[in-house]
């Protein structure tokens, strides 16, 4: 299995990429996702 790891900055591509992978069929984590979960009651109004 072979792992690919997508950086750069704000507007490089990154998410064009990784849904480009997702539609040959990759397996795609985006940790922008995950972050924003754990991170969400961190940032919500009390």
């Amino acid at each position: 299995m072979n792992v690919i790891g997508l950086t750069g900055g704000i507007g490089s591509g990154k998410t064009t990429v990784a849904t480009r992978f997702a539609a040959l069929g990759a397996s795609v984590v985006d940790t922008d996702d995950i972050s924003r979960s754990l991170t969400a009651a961190c940032f919500r109004p009390d």
